[in-house]
């Protein structure tokens, strides 16, 4: 599984790349703040809405502690899509956040 730290992933967005980012977690944990520009697609509904990404897009992907996105990344792979797991999710992320 591909793997990305939440520092690398803040300095690519502070040099103005457009990550897609997709947050795993449930829209109560979302709510309370979140990484701009996430996508919020919860874990349980994944398989559910996997018709909304794109095979050619690359994802990273978030949690609160990098459990649940690494079991989204590995769902993702699994189906062919280009999928990183953000190690540490939330709680290590230092960048803004927004509620």
């Amino acid at each position: 599984m591909k793997e990305i730290s939440a520092a690398e992933v803040e300095q690519r967005l502070e040099k103005g790349e457009q990550l897609r980012l997709i947050d795993v977690r449930e829209t109560s944990e979302v709510a309370e703040g979140h990484i701009p520009g996430a996508i919020n697609i919860p874990l349980g509904l994944l398989e559910f809405r996997i018709h909304e990404l794109d095979k050619k897009t690359p994802y990273i992907i978030v949690c609160r502690s990098g459990g649940r996105s690494g079991k989204a990344t590995e769902y993702l792979t699994s189906f062919g899509y280009d999928a990183v797991n953000m190690i540490g999710g939330m709680l290590e992320w230092q960048g803004k956040i927004k509620v």
